[in-house]
């Protein structure tokens, strides 16, 4: 079964990063990624640029309304996810507590057949 896990966090720790931290970091998630490659679970990922850069679309009664921003407007901010193939909800927290991240949330995804 397929499981989301979204990655979730104060941006501006990362905003404010120098080169050193940031490399830092990548190199947990490389870890973390080859963790994932190394029970064949990885089904692919990828860092979100950062919130501020994102367009909001609501669509209501036949009305397009865009605005500047992420959808909520919150401390923590989604920044990155892994696609994941694990055998049950264990295995899928399993790999969300190995993942570096400080909050991670881990969601089903719904595959349809045919």
């Amino acid at each position: 079964m397929k499981y989301m896990l979204l990655l979730w966090g104060d941006e501006k720790p990362w905003a404010e990063a120098g080169p050193e931290e940031r490399e830092r970091l990548f190199a947990e998630h490389g870890r973390f990624s080859e963790l994932l490659a190394s029970r064949d679970a990885a089904r692919g990922g990828e860092e979100l640029a950062l919130s501020s850069s994102a367009t909001t679309v609501r669509n209501r009664d036949g009305e397009t309304l865009l605005t500047d921003g992420p959808f909520a407007e919150t401390v923590e901010q989604l920044g990155g996810f892994y696609l994941v193939e694990a055998k049950d909800l264990d295995e899928a927290l399993e790999f969300a507590r190995a993942c570096p991240s400080d909050i991670v949330e881990v969601r089903p995804v719904v595959e349809y057949q045919g």
